[in-house]
């Protein structure tokens, strides 16, 4: 086989961001050129500094800067925790005398006076710094010093191929400004990395990646004083562990009754229900019994506090501060608008696959939709694909669904989203005899066969206690049932079991 048909092995240089390099499939290939592409303030410069802050010992860097004043780029990125010191840079902005008379032009094109020192200046640093990595910022720049459209073209082709050609690999960005389009900057380089800032936050694309697979998708973008973060959309998969057909026990025999010896481990339940019936209790219950097996469970609160969490679940002879201090049980509270929803995906991919989290519960599902940055339908897609990872992993995922109705017609779910679920719990107020009460009751099973009655629920001090099946009442989905038959065991009390 001749030396031309043999593969050579493709080398990988990290972006300096890990998410971003996740998208790509391990970075950026060595030698190649690619694009940075957004609107002003979409975070190009900062890619291209952490690009170059991610150099080895081994490896040069040069930022080639056309366009930002020299100062005010080094205090940003010093700003930002770069290493201002190690950026070896090629200042070719226009400075003070471009305003003055003397730095006008009445005759001749800028390309004629200025192009070619330009181009001289370049290829001496380049010459004599023999970099690793470069970026040139932006490379639009180059076209007001240009003539037409085909001599910026013909200038920006011949400048990335004597970059690559030197063995570097190089970032440039370009902004669309309507009066310079960058289609055509696309077919210079060998991927296109697409940056926006949009009404739901920040994010990138790669739609254009020669000679690798990425992660398609609209990927989150985070820039603080830390630098660059990337949130990789979550893709359904598991993460390589193996788990059979278990039940998850709540730890309450009438519940476990209901749902034929609890929820199946890997699946997705909704527990939904109006205001103060006590959908968040009975999620924790099945965390409480987890963790008396020594498993670990997460709860994301978006629509409490950690405070009143921990208060009414103490109230409840639920010891959920006693199980945080074991490390069975984390608790976090999502700030409203503080991350996106791949952002937050992430973070419960990291508690899954770092700390073998058995149970996730999100409390709730239209918290988590007001909460996250993002378009309606978006966000509830993303959070299909959660449910998706979360079930390939074996892990037992608890949606808290609250529903608008105290009383009167009943619905499973507020949020359109019963169709993710393998199980829904419903628990509803109904008002009997005067006094208003609680009721629970199973709609749906994928795994397994379920109880098809009512039975009373209640929360006590001792913890939830719940009563025999209610076969003597009926109209209980209208929240205003009325007593059949001889017996009137509803109405005057039930005898459960208390969980103390």
């Amino acid at each position: 086989m001749s030396p031309r048909c043999m593969s050579r092995p493709i080398e990988r240089l990290s972006t300096g961001i890990e998410g971003l390099d996740a998208v790509l499939h391990g970075g950026l290939i060595a030698g190649r050129s690619y694009m940075l592409d957004g609107p002003p303030g979409a975070g190009k410069t900062v890619f291209g500094l952490e690009f170059l802050d991610a150099a080895g010992p081994d490896e040069s860097t040069l930022f080639v800067n056309l366009e930002e004043d020299p100062e005010d780029l080094r205090t940003n990125a010093g700003t930002l925790g770069f290493d201002v010191d190690a950026i070896e840079l090629l200042d070719l902005s226009p400075g003070p005398e471009a305003f003055s008379e003397e730095g006008t032009y009445d005759v001749f094109h800028p390309s004629e006076v200025e192009g070619e020192p330009l181009v001289e200046a370049i290829v001496e640093r380049v010459r004599e710094v023999d970099p690793d990595r470069v970026v040139v910022d932006p490379i639009t720049q180059l076209h007001y010093l240009t003539s037409n459209d085909y001599q910026f073209r013909k200038q920006a082709v011949g400048l990335m191929r004597f970059l690559t050609d030197r063995g570097a690999t190089v970032l440039y960005t370009a902004q669309d400004t309507g009066r310079l389009p960058t289609e055509d900057l696309e077919y210079i380089g060998d991927g296109t990395i697409l940056l926006d800032v949009t009404s739901d936050g920040r994010i990138v694309r790669v739609p254009k990646f020669r000679g690798s697979a990425t992660r398609s998708g609209e990927h989150a973008v985070r820039i603080d004083d830390d630098g660059v973060s990337v949130f990789p959309e979550l893709l359904p998969g598991s993460p390589d562990r193996p788990f059979g057909l278990q039940t998850v026990p709540s730890g309450i025999p009438e519940v476990d009754d209901l749902l034929h010896g609890g929820i199946e481990r890997g699946t997705v339940s909704i527990v939904s229900g109006p205001t103060g019936v006590g959908k968040t209790t009975l999620g924790t219950q099945f965390m409480k019994e987890a963790a008396g097996r020594g498993e670990r469970s997460v709860v994301y609160l978006f629509e409490e506090t950690r405070e009143t969490f921990l208060t009414r679940s103490a109230a409840l002879n639920i010891p959920v501060e006693r199980m945080m201090e074991r490390g069975t049980l984390l608790v976090e509270e999502v700030d409203a608008l503080d991350m996106s929803p791949q952002e937050f995906a992430q973070d419960v991919r990291r508690e899954v696959e770092s700390n073998d989290t058995g149970i996730v519960m999100i409390d709730g599902i239209a918290g988590y939709r007001l909460t996250l940055q993002g378009r309606e339908a978006g966000t509830v897609r993303r959070l299909h694909s959660l449910g998706r990872y979360l079930k390939g992993a074996g892990v037992t995922s608890i949606l808290v669904d609250e529903t608008s109705n105290i009383t009167g017609e009943f619905r499973a779910t507020d949020q359109n989203l019963s169709y993710l679920a393998d199980n829904i719990v419903f628990l509803r107020h109904l008002e009997l005899g005067g006094e208003l009460r609680k009721a629970i009751g199973v709609l749906k099973k994928r795994t397994s066969d379920f109880e098809r009655t009512l039975r009373e629920f209640e929360m006590t001090e001792y913890g939830l206690k719940v009563g025999e099946p209610l076969t003597d009442l009926r109209g209980v989905l209208t929240g205003t049932p009325r007593v059949v038959g001889r017996e009137r065991r509803a109405t005057d009390g039930f005898d459960g079991q208390c969980d103390g």
